[in-house]
């Protein structure tokens, strides 16, 4: 009876330990995993002609594809005396509304791979994309820019 127990007991620990290296491994393999991804997160830093503002980032499908893409350097042209735009060489899914009133400091995205940031506030009847909207835009000249988009 005695060595009954005994081998049920040995069979319990190696059972016991066997379970606790799995876990290890696991847990290692999702630290791996931590450090080679990239959490979204809803701001990131933009450098506008030598300035840094914050880009508040809506949640949606276009911001998370353009997250991964960062960091962005852009040169981007003037339109209208109220934007400057940039084609990307990708295309973006997109939800489009038309926001009819756009603000100064909003960021959007038009049809599927033209990112634009708007420098003055205006109605419109033009559909776009959220992607979000930088705090505090101070004013832009209206030649073209450089801008850079990188994690903050």
């Amino acid at each position: 009876m005695k060595k009954i127990i005994f081998i049920i007991l040995i069979i319990i620990l190696i059972i016991g330990i066997f379970i606790l290296i799995s876990n290890n491994y696991h847990k290692e393999d999702n630290k791996i995993k931590d450090k080679t991804t990239t959490k979204f997160t809803n701001e990131i830093m933009v450098t506008i002609n030598n300035k840094n503002y914050t880009l508040v980032l809506e949640d949606n499908k276009t911001t998370r594809e353009l997250f991964k893409d960062l960091p962005l350097d852009l040169d981007m042209k003037e339109l209208n005396g109220n934007e400057k735009y940039f084609y990307l060489d990708k295309n973006y899914p997109t939800h489009s509304l038309n926001p009819k009133h756009i603000n100064k400091g909003d960021v959007m995205l038009y049809e599927d791979n033209c990112l634009v940031i708007f420098y003055k506030s205006f109605d419109t009847s033009y559909s776009y994309t959220k992607i979000g909207y930088i705090d505090n835009l101070e004013e832009i000249s209206n030649e073209d820019i450089n801008v850079k988009f990188k994690l903050k």
